[in-house]
């Protein structure tokens, strides 16, 4: 398969035309259900991690078993990717979203059932309908704001990112709160999935008044073809899998790291939310910057080396440098995922293509990113400390920086 030079470095000039923009809904109210769908894609990951050793005392768990609690929903958003564009050509991305967005909502119910069988099943319901909505995003976007795909893709990876900093920040509190233990705060995070789905109604229901609009919106261009054999396609997805696999290691693990190095549990909690809010501004700003640059190698090589330099003052010292170390890594993995993001849009030049590319590079991404938790949980246990976790993932920085370079390549599929 060709692999051809961008003419452009931003995604409103590329060598197939895009589509009409949808009438599907006023912009303003497609932008608002946009957020809020966003903001669930993160937060019923974040929350639970404050809250993974009470659930371990719960219910005995080993620390292999607790790393599972995280791993499970990664490795499902990788599962249930590559069958999303399915789904879309289908059902429509409106009705798939909202599909995905009530079905996350009963995953976050379900995983608080009073049962370990419950327990990953709804770890399981909620990984697929992650899944779901991560690839109807980028292709959603670039049909519907074909001329801002990359300020639109800051803005959607910043609110996920918003929702992620607020539930690892008030878990805790929410468990004083509602009085309820762990199941209660967790559990309440259902109600954002209904608040989401609520506000993207409309689209659902304009879409089905307007059927001649659907239908000339629904072109969304020539499907990349070969896309599994494209070097730049491989590299993409490796950016994205190691990055995230960071991410979900630190998601997992970061406020355990801490406590067992002494810190309080509520102060652990807040360095993680810390952490996140950092994350917003990276994830906002990085998409901007790569939209306005021809090649954006030097900023994924930039992404990397601040995932390792952050990695490195948590390896070296945990406790004293925990609030420098939570701003370096949130500022490189609120970019990397943002970046991720924008090869996405920028990497291809229809609709289709982003919605084929998403389905791909979240697929590989996330099953390599499920090996994270778990195998931090288990090296842990083997070795009776974090050392060994925390110098293995600097060698994967170096991997990360690899496949950057490469996939900042100034080309499209």
């Amino acid at each position: 398969m060709a692999v051809t030079r961008a003419p452009q470095p931003d995604v409103t000039t590329t060598t197939a035309p895009l589509p009409l923009r949808s009438r599907l809904a006023h912009p303003a109210l497609l932008l608002t259900g946009i957020v809020l769908v966003a903001l669930n894609m993160r937060a019923c990951l974040a929350a639970i991690s404050p809250m993974v050793g009470e659930i371990q005392r719960t219910f005995g768990l080993s620390a292999t078993a607790s790393g599972l609690i995280t791993t499970v929903p990664v490795l499902f958003q990788g599962v249930g990717a590559p069958l999303t564009p399915r789904l879309t050509r289908r059902f429509g991305a409106e009705r798939v979203v909202l599909g995905a967005v009530l079905v996350l909502g009963a995953g976050v119910l379900l995983r608080v059932l009073p049962s370990v069988l419950a327990l990953y099943a709804g770890c399981v319901v909620i990984g697929v309908a992650i899944a779901v909505l991560n690839v109807s995003m980028p292709g959603l976007v670039k049909r519907e704001f074909p001329d801002r795909a990359a300020t639109m893709t800051g803005v959607y990876s910043t609110t996920m990112l918003v929702g992620a900093t607020l539930a690892a920040g008030t878990s805790v509190p929410l468990e004083h709160a509602l009085g309820g233990g762990w199941r209660a705060s967790l559990g309440a995070w259902s109600l954002l999935a209904l608040v989401a789905a609520a506000a993207w109604l409309p689209q659902v229901l304009r879409s089905r008044q307007e059927k001649a609009a659907v239908a000339a919106a629904a072109q969304p261009g020539k499907p990349v073809e070969g896309i599994w054999k494209s070097p730049l396609a491989w590299q993409i997805s490796l950016f994205m899998g190691i990055s995230s696999l960071l991410v979900y290691t630190l998601v997992a693990w970061m406020p355990t790291i801490l406590a067992d190095h002494g810190m309080d549990r509520g102060q652990a909690g807040l360095v993680f939310a810390f952490s996140n809010l950092v994350q917003v501004a990276g994830a906002f700003l990085v998409p901007l910057m790569a939209g306005r640059m021809t090649s954006q190698r030097a900023l994924a090589v930039t992404m990397a080396a601040l995932n390792g330099l952050g990695i490195a003052m948590l390896l070296v010292a945990p406790v004293s440098a925990a609030w420098a170390s939570a701003a370096v890594l949130g500022v490189a993995q609120g970019g990397s995922l943002g970046l991720g993001l924008a090869f996405i849009v920028l990497r291809t030049g229809t609709a289709a293509g982003a919605a084929q590319l998403g389905g791909m590079s979240q697929a590989v991404g996330y099953l390599v990113a499920a090996a994270g938790p778990v195998g931090a949980g288990a090296l842990h246990q083997l070795t009776g400390g974090w050392e060994a976790t925390l110098a293995l993932m600097l060698v994967l920085v170096a991997v990360v920086g690899a496949a950057g370079w490469g996939a900042g390549r100034n080309r499209t599929l």
